[in-house]
């Protein structure tokens, strides 16, 4: 692959691999599928879940909340979660076998305490940039491929911020693996294909 094309890796972290607080079915798997697309990039982006113990996302800061729930929050509908990837945990360090050591950047979204961050570009109210794209702009990265956890949470949110930015998109679904919650990993596919967003 040219220099122009960068591989963002999205929060292949602990707590959402087998065992972890917010588990994805199957959230290991990714790891090999990544680790063997790495060296195809010029431009390789990790992003990590960060959130402080108090976020507000998380179902536990609310006594009349469960995991799961509907919250409106003041930028709109926000899921309540277990809590998940606290700084500085282990839950919230990449997946051990994981090649982070590739990585030219890591952006740490979600440590807010009054916002959720699902996209490795925005935070949810769409306006609060992380950073990423200055970032990519300044490497002159025109493309980029997704992949990591969950797709139809984290990936598809940053896939579609990215069509959103006028970045050629696609997302390997091989290397994502899903929570579909109430059928979210359809409602997600659909958004994704609406927006131009390349599925492989």
């Amino acid at each position: 692959m040219s220099n122009s094309s960068a591989l963002l890796i999205i929060d292949v972290q602990n707590d959402f691999c087998e065992g972890g607080a917010l588990e994805v079915p199957g959230g290991s798997q990714v790891v090999a599928p990544i680790n063997a697309m790495i060296a195809d990039y010029g431009t390789v982006v990790l992003s990590q879940d960060w959130h402080p113990s108090d976020h507000s996302s998380f179902a536990s800061n609310h006594s009349d909340k469960d995991p799961f729930d509907i919250m409106q929050a003041s930028y709109g509908p926000q899921v309540l979660w277990p809590d998940h990837c606290v700084q500085a945990t282990d839950g919230a360090n990449f997946h051990r076998d994981l090649d982070a050591s590739k990585a030219h950047m890591i952006v740490r979204k979600g440590f807010r305490r009054e916002i959720d961050s699902y996209s490795a570009f925005f935070e949810n109210d769409q306006t609060t940039p992380t950073g990423l794209e200055g970032y990519l702009r300044s490497r002159n990265v025109t493309d980029v491929a997704i992949v990591g956890l969950a797709l139809d949470f984290c990936v598809q949110f940053t896939a579609l911020d990215a069509r959103r930015l006028g970045f050629e998109t696609t997302v390997f679904a091989v290397a994502c693996r899903a929570i579909d919650l109430d059928g979210s990993l359809e409602q997600a596919m659909h958004a994704m294909r609406n927006a131009n967003v390349v599925l492989k």
